[in-house]
């Protein structure tokens, strides 16, 4: 969700119900990384006392890399007392959960903070379980919007594989990847998850830093529309990915080019240019398989609670079958 969740987006996830992330991309400035946890405080309503309850999220890699700007933004997030972290794609990643662990015992913390961290396998599950004592495990299918494992199972194959693989008394399992509607999540609580993450469907918010073009190609976007590629990266040079990474947006010119072997200086100048003008046949537009299915924009507080009440009706419906 780089450059698409903010903290005016976290807040008013948290504030509805939810649990919001802001992200912490490529280039994000101290100053900038600042404002958005100040925005995100201003967004929540009647927080409980002496809790932040939003968290961060961390390309690990980017961590990793020499003399990364953004190892600065990791401490900078737990003293402002987020509630919990998130860690996705690392070669290290015992590394900056042990980093988080550290820090709270100095401070002495009452309540440590959450740590989430982000699977695409069963083997990475056990890691997460055995080794690294994580707090809330995300498994993400390959459905998922944004990067991912191509290399992941569809999400409602690896969740049960996860779940029936760790011991009963494992930390928290969330789906990922594809989700989209009430009746999503709904089927994933069935399926033995504690919760779900959406992404795309908050791309749709009007909290959310996507452009109307972006928002308004989602909206106008099918499932079909949703590919895997490397075009994107390669077009705007944040290639360094860990192997098997890529990402999932709405096919478009620039993935079109990119699979018919245009030069990539032409790609990248294309590019360029379509960012500049706000052309979504050109830009970035992150989207999961589950776009199509979310209908129009709407405020992050009406999504939560859509999710919730559709999530609800389901569960209910789902009781009458065998009654």
């Amino acid at each position: 969700m780089a450059g698409a969740a903010g903290g005016e987006l976290a807040g008013e996830v948290s504030s509805a119900g939810g649990f919001g992330f802001i992200s912490a991309g490529y280039g994000t400035s101290l100053d900038e990384f600042k404002q958005q946890l100040s925005l995100a405080r201003s967004a929540l309503r009647a927080p409980p006392p002496n809790q932040f309850p939003v968290g961060v999220g961390y390309l690990a890699w980017q961590l990793e890399k020499p003399n990364s700007s953004l190892v600065d933004l990791l401490p900078i997030a737990l003293e402002h007392n987020v509630q919990a972290v998130w860690f996705a794609f690392g070669e290290d990643l015992g590394r900056w959960i042990q980093f988080v662990r550290d820090h709270d015992k100095r401070m002495g913390k009452d309540k440590k903070t959450i740590i989430f961290v982000q699977i695409s396998t069963v083997k990475e599950a056990l890691v997460a379980v055995n080794e690294w004592k994580v707090d809330c495990i995300v498994a993400q299918g390959v459905e998922s919007g944004g990067h991912g494992a191509g290399y992941a199972l569809p999400t409602f194959n690896l969740l049960p594989l996860i779940l029936s693989a760790i011991p009963a008394d494992s930390p928290p399992i969330l789906a990922a990847g594809g989700l989209a509607n009430g009746g999503h999540l709904a089927s994933v609580l069935t399926l033995g998850a504690a919760g779900a993450v959406l992404g795309t469907r908050f791309l749709l918010a009007h909290e959310s830093l996507y452009s109307d073009a972006q928002r308004k190609a989602l909206v106008d976007a099918s499932s079909e529309m949703s590919v895997r590629s490397m075009a994107w990266d390669h077009a705007r040079e944040t290639l360094g990915w860990p192997a098997g990474i890529d990402g999932r947006g709405l096919r478009n010119s620039t993935v079109n080019d990119f699979e018919g072997g245009v030069y990539i200086e032409t790609l990248k100048t294309k590019f360029k240019e379509g960012v500049k003008n706000q052309d979504t046949d050109r830009m970035i537009v992150w989207a999961g398989t589950g776009v199509g299915q979310m209908g129009g924009t709407q405020s992050a507080k009406s999504i939560v609670e859509e999710l919730h009440r559709e999530c609800i009706e389901h569960l209910v419906a789902a009781t009458q079958l065998y009654s």
